[in-house]
């Protein structure tokens, strides 16, 4: 038995606890508020909330709402310049996975002196610079079940350059609120999209080479609910307990990928979209995912795990690792997204090669995590499987 757990994110979980946020010990006086470049959080009166919490708590801020989804390193440098400009000194995150992301790498990167957010990326073509100052504080209040990057130390963000969709390394959030009642809104697909994030989360994470015990028991939970109440949560947004289910299992596979590790198939899915700026995270990762699994099954690696996941996806009489499979197509139907194409993105067969070595160069390490070698051929292969 061994692991290191070293999450040092506090987290108010629950319905409602975004209202107890004021009585939290903010570690700043002035915030910069980073939102999305959409309309969500203003419709939703969610921002009306926290603009409420923060006059409660003393605490001023200045609002950066700039951020797309798979966001792009020259508007998180734009956060940078901002937040320096307007003399913040810590960053909240009002938003799903990749405003988090974004709001994680700016408040880093908001004290460095020299350089601009890229250069200090952990892979791809980076200079991969050490931080020369303390990064600057985060509090992350996540509107979506999906990615668990309140809890995680990692962002990823997109060259629009070299279409590297590469990880950004710095601390914890040191607060996250985890409100299901802010995911509420989210619409059915968006839902679906982002449940299978979390699941591939722990899915990946349980196939790893490198899983271990603590990971095993984060990733167990998640994987049971996301299968329990993801189709319920598409079905119904207006399902609090389903809502909650899906943000318990969504934080849960953040600790998946503090104290454990994804693999491979998050690699795969960035290259398609770094390429393609439009296609969201969660459906590329569907539309890959039968044919990845498939082929570590197909070489027998870690049947033991297939089986288990499918007897933790409704299938409690598993005994073959393809009933995995199964069990995935079933989730996926159920939830309206067994029929994603690739094609449907701009996404063409000619580039199935490229994207295999881009996701290794962006990416690489996570290759290192799969439960035995993937080669190139080897990816080419399950894009293909997987296009349509």
């Amino acid at each position: 038995m061994s692991y290191i757990w070293d999450v040092a994110t506090k987290v108010l979980f629950g319905a409602g606890k975004l209202q107890e946020l004021h009585n939290e010990t903010l570690p700043g006086k002035k915030a910069l508020v980073v939102i999305s470049n959409g309309k969500s959080t203003k419709l939703n009166g969610s921002l009306a909330a926290l603009e409420k919490e923060l006059s409660l708590a003393g605490v001023e801020f200045a609002l950066f709402d700039k951020i797309s989804a798979n966001p792009l390193e020259p508007i998180v440098q734009d956060g940078v310049e901002f937040g320096r400009a307007n003399g913040v000194d810590f960053v909240i995150a009002l938003g799903g996975g990749s405003v988090i992301d974004s709001a994680k790498a700016i408040a880093a990167m908001i004290p460095q002196q020299g350089g601009r957010v890229w250069d200090y990326m952990a892979t791809g073509t980076s200079e991969h610079r050490p931080f020369n100052a303390v990064p600057l504080p985060t509090v992350a209040i996540t509107t979506s079940a999906g990615t668990g990057s309140e809890v995680d130390g990692g962002s990823v963000i997109t060259s629009p350059i070299t279409h590297e969709k590469a990880a950004f390394f710095g601390p914890c959030p040191v607060l996250a609120i985890v409100d299901p009642t802010l995911m509420l809104t989210v619409p059915p697909k968006f839902t679906a999209y982002q449940g299978f994030d979390a699941l591939f989360h722990s899915t990946e994470g349980f196939i790893s080479k490198y899983c271990n015990e603590m990971a095993e028991l984060v990733e167990r939970e998640a994987i049971r609910r996301v299968a329990r109440s993801l189709p319920t949560a598409v079905a119904d947004g207006q399902n609090l307990e389903a809502r909650t289910d899906m943000a318990f299992a969504n934080t849960l596979s953040g600790y998946s990928m503090e104290v454990g590790t994804c693999t491979s198939e998050h690699s795969i899915e960035h290259a398609l979209s770094g390429e393609h700026q439009e296609l969201p995270h969660g459906a590329g990762l569907i539309m890959i995912s039968l044919a990845y699994y498939r082929h570590f099954i197909e070489v027998g690696a870690c049947p033991e795990r297939f089986v288990e996941m499918a007897q933790l996806m409704g299938k409690g009489d598993a005994s073959k690792p393809e009933e995995f499979l199964a069990a995935l197509a079933d989730l996926q139907k159920s939830c309206g997204v067994d029929g994603l194409k690739m094609s449907d993105y701009g996404i063409k067969p000619e580039e199935l090669p490229g994207m295999a070595k881009l996701a290794r160069n962006a990416l690489g390490p996570l290759f290192d995590c799969d439960p035995v070698p993937l080669s190139n051929d080897d990816v080419v292969k399950i894009l293909t499987e997987s296009y349509r």
